[in-house]
């Protein structure tokens, strides 16, 4: 009984080892310089915006995916003349843009907000799946500044364009998200062949040239808008199926399938296709364009991940590479009408817990058909900024310290060696305790400790390997912030 519980124990031991290797090994790290230093610097903004627009705002439903021929829940059809006939459904979705008029388009207002906030970075979809694009391209005449959209008129019908003038403005960095698949290229979907899935619709193997002027036209796009639209700071690319793939590798992602609930009768809702962008030349030639360019070939395990996007939520502890989550601050990545948003609150405990594991936050807002936001996007945005005005030297420019987090306390530190401990407040708390106890950090003996927003030097005295800290009743009556509270630990023991 001993070896066998030995040797399960070595084996969970074997098993918890390999999947820390396999943690690190997905990443590749990179090596240019200058995407380093960019890379790094991009690490300290913690705090980015993303959004997702398009003629399907105006539907309120769910960007693109109703267009593609699988059955998940995401691909549903409700809207249209006929959503029960799918040649219908597709007409009518592509004729969208001939309604898709924005006139409240006001993206220096955007901006604001975003830099009231403390957002740093913001990224913006040029070009969905469905392959509208949100910019003046010259390769496609699916596009916003079409005759056939009215909007092509308004000053700002370039949206791209004007979007990043207005974020560069208030000092803000600037990121592409390109789709990889566009389901409106004939290239991609060829109009001979229908649709099966979200893959290209025929093999690329037997098609090469058909193929090479896929590879063409989506190079094209993205070097215009990195040659077009001042400075690029991201290229954030989406659709990681469309990737190269080796025979072991297809053959591992079938074997997958057919274990899976979808693949018992031999139906599979999607296939695994070898589609290779040629990325490692597109990234030669974007970087030309933009020297130092960080990209993120989302889901592409490789050298052209900069860093890593887990989607729509937070991984449970610190990550040994560069990463952030990206996470919809109401409704779904579109425009949802009548969305409910998450409270001050939630959005900056969310932002300190990512901060905490080393991640940034690059938290989405989709626009409305009419190019406004919600009201509940700006309180959100307004109840960060009041929050980062007094706590924002806890959050950008820092590193992880062991452990992370203590119950409902996190921790980050600075290159300064001064650590930060967060006391989030709980349901129905509106301050702080009287005393905080800390178990796993250690100050040094001496050593000051302050709230971020009051100058009064707090009294604590050492509890084991932690401390316990005063807070005054006058400070607690006189909060700098509300949601959360920080603590600033000028040194600690290591």
């Amino acid at each position: 009984m001993k070896k066998v519980i030995l040797a399960l124990a070595v084996l969970m031991s074997l098993q918890a080892f390999s999947q820390a290797i396999y943690e690190d090994e997905r990443y590749v790290p990179e090596t240019d310089p200058a995407v380093l230093k960019n890379l790094e610097e991009w690490q300290g903004k913690k705090f980015g915006l993303l959004m997702h627009w398009g003629t399907y705002s105006q539907w309120g439903i769910v960007e693109s995916w109703s267009i593609c021929p699988e059955d998940y829940g995401w691909c549903e059809r409700k809207k249209g003349s006929n959503p029960s006939n799918y040649n219908d459904y597709i007409k009518d979705y592509e004729g969208l843009r001939k309604t898709f008029n924005p006139v409240k388009f006001n993206p220096e207002k955007w901006a604001k907000a975003a830099q009231y906030a403390g957002m740093k970075y913001m990224v913006f979809t040029t070009k969905h799946h469905d392959g509208f694009n949100m910019y003046d391209t010259q390769y496609s005449d699916y596009k916003i500044t079409s005759k056939d959209v009215p909007f092509h008129t308004n000053p700002k019908a370039d949206i791209l364009k004007a979007v990043f003038n207005a974020f560069r403005a208030e000092n803000i960095s600037t990121g592409a998200y390109f789709s990889k698949p566009d389901w409106h290229s004939e290239y991609y979907w060829d109009p001979y062949f229908p649709p099966f899935d979200r893959n290209v619709n025929y093999d690329p193997s037997l098609y090469p040239e058909k193929w090479q002027k896929y590879v063409d036209f989506t190079h094209n796009q993205i070097l215009e808008i990195l040659t077009n639209y001042g400075k690029v700071d991201i290229l954030w690319l989406d659709g990681g199926w469309v990737r190269k793939r080796d025979q072991q590798n297809i053959k591992e992602n079938y074997d997958e399938k057919f274990t899976e609930n979808e693949s018992k009768n031999g139906f599979i809702k999607h296939r695994v296709v070898d589609q290779d962008p040629k990325m490692d030349e597109l990234v030669v030639k974007a970087r030309a364009k933009q020297p130092g360019l960080i990209v993120v070939d989302r889901a592409v395990h490789g050298k052209n991940q900069n860093y890593l996007t887990p989607e729509g939520r937070v991984p449970e502890k610190t990550l040994p590479y560069p990463w952030e989550s990206c996470i919809p601050s109401g409704g779904g990545w579109s425009y949802t009408p009548d969305a409910k948003y998450m409270t001050g609150r939630q959005g900056i405990h969310l932002l300190i817990d990512i901060v905490a594991k080393g991640g940034n936050l690059l938290l989405n807002i989709a626009p409305s058909p009419e190019g406004e936001w919600d009201k509940g996007a700006y309180d959100l945005l307004q109840a960060y900024g009041d929050w980062m005005k007094v706590n924002n030297t806890a959050i950008y420019n820092t590193k992880p310290i062991a452990p992370y987090k203590e119950d409902n306390i996190c921790f980050t530190q600075n290159k300064a060696g001064n650590v930060f401990a967060f006391y989030l407040a709980k349901d129905g708390e509106d301050k702080i305790p009287a005393t905080i106890t800390v178990k796993s950090i250690s100050p040094k003996r001496g050593t000051k400790i302050t709230m971020l927003g009051s100058k009064t030097s707090l009294k604590w005295i050492k509890v084991g390997n932690g401390f316990k800290v005063v807070i005054p009743e006058s400070l607690r009556n006189n909060l700098p912030a509300k949601e959360a509270w920080t603590l600033k630990i000028e040194a600690v023991n290591r």
